[in-house]
């Protein structure tokens, strides 16, 4: 019940109360959160509609007022549609190149590009029609400035063989007037001319549009309010509302729930069975007890005592007390530390609890930041919302002209006043996070301390498994006291050739440095050899002073003073094994074992 068995049942406990509290705590703050996003957009939509409303008032108003006035905006059209026809006039000219420009060079290409092709030969757009004349009056602009080029150069040379009359002489002097292929450099004017269109992207669009307005204004005025709402998908193949997404949104976190839920039912009722596991345990150290005669026989009793105690009364060998690298295979009982063996399983066991302990500590702290994050924005979020719409508009149009006439029919509409004013704020939406107050916390982490002290009480405890079983089964305890007491006495006498290999290699691995900066330190630095000291080579304590240097050249092993003593003052590192004791030993893979 003290073991891992009954750790599994303290297990359960302490998942429980992470998951009443801070993961509990987490998932209502996380709620309430998600609701106060849903108000806070909601409340906005609300602002912005009636911030709308109050804004389109006046625009409804004019239109009203210009569905009143149809007639009077009727007669004013007319004077528009004439003022057009100047307009009309200048776009539809044919002025600025000749017919011989338009229809008698097609076969000239400049650029890629055919210039000089009949307008009227092909059904093209306003657009296109309108660049396509503006092109060809700067075409035949070039061919003009080439023609008068030339004309230029003929003037000049003509006069220049009437000034120099002498023969030969003149023609060479004049040659230069006959450069008239300079005059073909305007020509570049033509590039200008495809990329420089001084015609906007959007010109036949719009005469296109103000044409058609400007006929449809002939005909009876009529207008209507059609409104028609919009709804912009905020995500690539989503058009729904927010509500929508809040709904499924809470959908989701319920359904996560109900799931956590089931899992931990489920938990609880796997470790509500967790006494079937302390119960075969229990079981089966009887058995292995019974059955295998090393199987946890590593404990000095009291009979273990007596029978030492025994033999030094009749000047037997004995084994009390034992060597240092004796004691790290063996467990006193009675002795309040851990010892090496059970320090070992209590650090395993240790670990193994690490993965809940962070667990506890990650929500915890994962639900205090949050709160905190909350708690801030519910302080320092607070919004006063105050609409005020105060609208006076007063439009005085003087004049008696044509635009002035239009302007007091559309724009006099705007004559209006209103005031209004609209306020609200976001309390309602901020949210309301709660905080795990100290006992909450205390709950939560009290089974997770108990499981941590039954780790610490495991070495303790398990000792009692010993003690009960020898209580019922006491013809054996005697069995395995005598031949845990025999085992020992036989390694003991074969003690050295057992643990040579052992000694040979940490001797090789703290051979002292004949080399390098750390022989340097080693020789002229006593201060520091207390950073470089090395251990014993049997028990692997520390060096100390009065530790004990082998001689031998290439060694250099230390002993420990008990050591030196247990090894017969005799270097197993660097004495050959045929030298050492003679006794019988056996395969140290049959020593007993600590029983997890």
């Amino acid at each position: 019940m003290l073991g891992k068995e009954g750790r599994l049942f303290v297990l359960g406990y302490a998942l429980a109360a992470i998951y009443e509290g801070p993961a509990a705590n987490l998932r209502n703050n996380l709620n309430e959160v998600i609701s106060s996003l849903g108000c806070t957009v909601q409340l906005q939509i609300n602002n912005t509609r009636k911030a709308w409303r109050i804004s389109v008032g006046p625009l409804r108003a004019v239109l009203k007022d210009l569905l009143a006035s149809k007639d009077s905006l009727k007669a004013e059209t007319q004077n528009i549609t004439k003022s057009f026809e100047d307009l009309d006039d200048q776009v539809n000219s044919e002025t600025g190149y000749t017919l011989e420009n338009s229809m008698g060079l097609e076969g000239t290409a400049r650029g890629g590009e055919m210039y000089r092709a009949v307008p009227s030969r092909y059904h093209l757009s306003t657009q296109k029609m309108y660049e396509l004349k503006t092109k060809l009056r700067c075409s035949y602009v070039v061919d003009q400035a080439i023609l008068s080029c030339r004309r230029w150069f003929d003037q000049k040379h003509k006069q220049c063989m009437q000034r120099i009359w002498v023969p030969l002489l003149n023609h060479l002097l004049c040659l230069p007037m006959k450069f008239k292929f300079f005059c073909s450099i305007a020509r570049a004017m033509e590039v200008w001319c495809r990329s420089r269109i001084p015609v906007e992207g959007n010109f036949g669009q719009t005469y296109d549009s103000v044409n058609q307005s400007i006929h449809d204004l002939g005909g009876e005025f009529s207008a209507t309010i059609d409104l028609k709402e919009e709804k912009q998908a905020w995500m690539l193949g989503l058009n729904t509302s927010w509500e929508h997404v809040s709904a499924e949104l809470q959908d989701y976190v319920l359904q996560q729930e109900a799931q956590l839920e089931w899992t931990l039912g489920l938990l609880r009722v796997l470790l509500s069975c967790t006494f079937l596991l302390v119960f075969h345990a229990s079981f089966s150290y009887v058995d292995s007890y019974n059955g295998d005669i090393r199987f946890d026989n590593i404990y000095i009793s009291t009979y273990f005592c007596q029978i030492d105690e025994r033999r030094k009364k009749l000047g037997k060998r004995t084994l009390l007390p034992l060597r240092k690298a004796e004691e790290k295979t063996i467990i006193f009982p009675y002795n309040p530390t851990m010892q090496a063996l059970e320090t070992k399983n209590v650090v395993r066991e240790l670990v193994e609890t690490v993965p809940v302990l962070l667990l506890l500590l990650l929500l915890c702290g994962l639900d205090w930041a949050l709160y905190s994050i909350f708690d801030t924005i519910r302080h320092h979020s607070f919004l006063q919302y105050s609409f005020r719409s105060s609208h006076r508009l007063e439009v005085k149009v003087g004049g008696d002209s044509m635009l002035a006439r239009l302007l007091r029919k559309t724009i006099g509409a705007l004559n209006s006043s209103s005031e209004t004013v609209v306020e609200s704020n976001n309390m309602p939406c901020l949210p309301q996070p709660m905080a795990l107050d100290a006992r909450a916390y205390l709950r939560a982490a009290l089974p997770m301390g108990l499981l941590l002290c039954l780790c610490l009480l495991q070495a303790f405890a398990y000792r009692l498994r010993r003690v009960i079983t020898a209580f019922y089964f006491p013809k054996r305890e005697k069995k395995r006291i005598l031949f845990l007491y025999n085992d020992l006495l036989r390694k003991r006498a074969a003690f050295t050739k057992l643990r040579r290999a052992a000694i040979v290699r940490r001797a090789q691995q703290q051979k002292p440095p004949h080399r390098g900066l750390a022989a340097v330190l080693d020789r002229r630095c006593p201060l520091l050899r207390r950073w470089l000291r090395r251990r014993c080579v049997v028990c692997q304590a520390p060096q100390t002073p009065e530790a004990y240097l082998c001689p031998t050249p290439d060694c250099g092993a230390v002993y420990c003073q008990s050591c030196w003593d247990d090894m017969r003052r005799r270097c197993p590192a660097c004495t050959p094994r045929e030298e050492l004791s003679s006794s019988a030993y056996s395969d140290s893979n049959d020593d007993a074992t600590y029983a997890e």
